[in-house]
């Protein structure tokens, strides 16, 4: 019989806790763990035994004339929408997958290296997070552009768990609790119990189709062209999803007018951003409904104990735990850093992985327990 979850979670990915030869193994490995959250809009690198030394943006510039990489990260974030027409600054990631192979290879490369310096020898075992609605494919270009990027292995882990074990939440019970991770690309729903997935929704809507539902209102409403990263700005800093809970603000932007060509200034409220995304919030409700409903009856029991935690940018969106508590009727909290949480449980479930499995068996962690 299992002593306890460890004992358990090695059994099932081919380890013994007790076996001597595969701990002098483990004793001798140089190698640093990462846990990476590979988001849409951010990257956020994990260290064992250092926690999170790495928050950039997933954009980098190049040189369309020679494919040669100008800045990754914030710098490049800098530069979208203000570079020459030799140079192109570009997400290689979209709706929480990888869009263009090459570039996101480079990008891990870097922000691996900067996280952990340049080793020689000993190369990082590295855990990604990756959407709980990816194909086959998607799955594996995740992990080979990891491999190609200097890890020694490569292991994914979905977002809902990594969230959950980030936020600090006991899913190895029998027991069940609700995540809700927001992210820039993706919002994942999901059940989770015995330190698995019962049931999960993932949906293509995130931090990035807020803000270009909020460009795409600015244009109808006011003829003006906005960038996204005026959109970006607008909703994080009078965004609201629950307009009776949070006061009434505005705040000025510029962009070119549609009709004269020319640059001006209007006022955009908070209530004319809620109009903006409206169908987006109404698209995450009604994944939580649809999770709900196919949630097993003692499960949902608990989920009206414990409540809904949510995780992700999206989290930080004034008002949206009062919008999910208001459809569901169930207690929703916020999670104490939502934007850590992915990469701090992708780090934590590296280090419950005392016994890696061989490279043959390697594969997708839908069970941390």
């Amino acid at each position: 019989m299992v002593r306890n979850a460890r004992e358990h979670f090695l059994t099932r990915i081919g380890g013994q806790a007790s076996d001597p030869e595969r701990g002098a193994k483990v004793m001798f490995n140089f190698g640093s763990d990462i846990g990476i959250d590979l988001g849409t809009a951010s990257v956020l690198v994990y260290v064992r035994g250092r926690g999170i030394v790495l928050r950039e943006p997933s954009v980098v510039a190049i040189n369309r004339d020679t494919g040669k990489v100008i800045a990754i990260g914030e710098e490049a974030r800098r530069m979208l929408g203000r570079t020459p027409g030799n140079i192109v600054a570009t997400r290689p990631l979209r709706d929480g997958v990888i869009a263009d192979y090459d570039v996101t290879e480079k990008m891990l490369r870097h922000f691996m290296q900067k996280a952990d310096g340049r080793r020689l020898f000993f190369r990082p075992r590295v855990m990604v997070c990756i959407p709980s609605g990816v194909t086959g494919v998607e799955e594996r270009a995740v992990r080979q552009a990891a491999i190609q990027a200097g890890a020694r292995q490569a292991h994914l882990i979905e977002e809902p768990l990594a969230a959950a074990l980030g936020a600090g939440l006991d899913i190895s019970e029998p027991s069940g609790t609700m995540v809700v991770d927001i992210g820039g690309g993706t919002t994942d729903v999901a059940v989770l119990s015995l330190g698995g997935i019962v049931c999960s929704r993932s949906l293509r809507v995130g931090g990035d189709k807020f803000d270009e539902a909020i460009v795409r209102y600015v244009r109808r409403e006011f003829n003006l062209m906005i960038g996204e990263r005026t959109g970006e700005e607008l909703k994080v800093a009078i965004g609201t999803a629950y307009p009776q809970a949070t006061p009434e603000r505005s705040m000025q932007i510029r962009g070119r007018d549609l009709v004269s060509g020319l640059p001006r200034a209007v006022t955009v409220t908070s209530s004319q951003v809620y109009e903006a995304i409206k169908e987006q919030l109404e698209a995450v409700v009604g994944a939580v409904k649809e999770v709900l409903e196919r949630t097993p009856p003692e499960l949902s029991a608990d989920i009206v104990n414990k409540g809904i935690v949510m995780t992700g940018g999206g989290a930080l969106l004034a008002g949206m735990d009062a919008l999910l508590s208001k459809e569901t009727g169930l207690p929703v909290f916020v999670a104490d850093d939502p934007m850590s949480c992915v990469a701090l449980g992708t780090g934590r479930a590296l280090g419950m992985i005392r016994v890696l499995p061989a490279p043959k068996t390697r594969k997708l962690f839908r069970r941390v327990v």
